[in-house]
């Protein structure tokens, strides 16, 4: 008991450590107002779809966009979006799509035992969209 105690202190110590090197979202990405984040989870199995969420991300928020696995025991597992995100910002996009594969470990799942569909959406400042203009994006 004690010693899955310290595991989750670990974790935990661990994901605050990697949200607070992500930097804040007016840092890493100045330009973004707002970011919002639609999934749904799903598992293998009768019932598939395990969860709905939504995110709502503000320029006062950690830039950290690894969403964790819904799957208990699941280790080293989750849906990491921030390459998505990243990629959207850098090309100014809205909304994007898609989906991700969960290929963490766990001893009763199969390998590919959860994934989401997100559907992400980012507004820009109008700064952001003067900006563009002057360089003629």
């Amino acid at each position: 008991m004690m010693s899955n105690r310290n595991n989750y202190t670990a974790k935990m110590t661990l994901k605050k450590q990697n949200r607070s090197a992500a930097g804040l979202v007016s840092e890493r990405f100045p330009y973004v107002s707002d970011i919002i984040i639609h999934m749904t989870y799903y598992q293998k199995g009768p019932n598939p779809v395990l969860m709905l969420r939504t995110v709502n991300v503000f320029p006062s928020s950690y830039a950290y966009f690894k969403m964790d696995c819904m799957i208990k025991d699941c280790d080293g597992g989750g849906f990491d979006l921030t390459p998505v995100i990243a990629e959207m910002v850098k090309t100014h996009k809205k909304v994007k799509k898609g989906s991700l594969v969960c290929h963490g470990k766990t001893d009763y799942h199969s390998h590919e035992h959860a994934s989401i569909d997100y559907d992400i959406m980012i507004k820009y400042n109008k700064k952001s969209e003067r900006h563009r203009d002057k360089l003629h994006i």
